[in-house]
């Protein structure tokens, strides 16, 4: 992966794997209860990230947990406030969420707006019995108060800078990178 002085490495493709078995390590510590616990990724990362800690469940507890992938689109507070073009893609939960713990999980978190829209977006499937947020990275600066239950890592990074998890066309992580924001 090339880097520039505009971008820097913040996880390795290794790195990210140790995290994901500590994360996995500490959801498991939490839910001791299995049969109700369900996997819910926001688009598009943490359906990879899911993914990978649903695989990483399975190998330990031999259960496979039951995920969900979350377009959080339609639910944004700014959809109409940005000049970005924003694309609407499949919610895919194949299951009620009433009754259900359920582990939402997104690469990044930084402001909790993102958080915020997916809790909207959920309370469509069901009523949850409890929701949990597993984040690899943090990067603070939040402008809501929503806070992560599973940390991977804890970043600081400028306000001018963003934090991207890249993944292979298969849902691979590849690595995290902060780069400055070009203006």
């Amino acid at each position: 992966m090339e880097m520039t002085d505009n971008k820097r490495m913040l996880l390795s493709s290794q790195e990210i794997d140790r995290i994901l078995n500590r994360l996995t390590s500490e959801i498991l510590e939490q839910h001791t209860d299995l049969s109700t616990m369900v996997l819910i990724g926001m688009r598009t990362g943490g359906i990879y990230l899911a993914r990978m800690l649903r695989d990483k469940i399975r190998a330990t507890e031999g259960i496979e947990l039951p995920i969900g992938v979350l377009d959080i689109t339609l639910y944004r507070d700014d959809i109409t406030t940005t000049n970005q073009h924003h694309f609407v893609r499949k919610t895919d939960i194949p299951f009620t969420l009433a009754g259900k713990d359920v582990v939402l999980v997104d690469d990044v978190l930084f402001t909790g707006r993102s958080t915020r829209a997916a809790l909207d977006a959920m309370m469509d499937h069901g009523r949850p019995k409890r929701v949990r947020l597993a984040v690899l990275i943090d990067r603070g600066q939040r402008e809501l108060p929503i806070r992560p239950d599973f940390v991977g890592k804890d970043v600081s990074v400028q306000p001018d800078e963003s934090v991207e998890v890249l993944f292979d066309e298969k849902g691979k992580a590849l690595g995290a990178v902060v780069e400055k924001r070009r203006i």
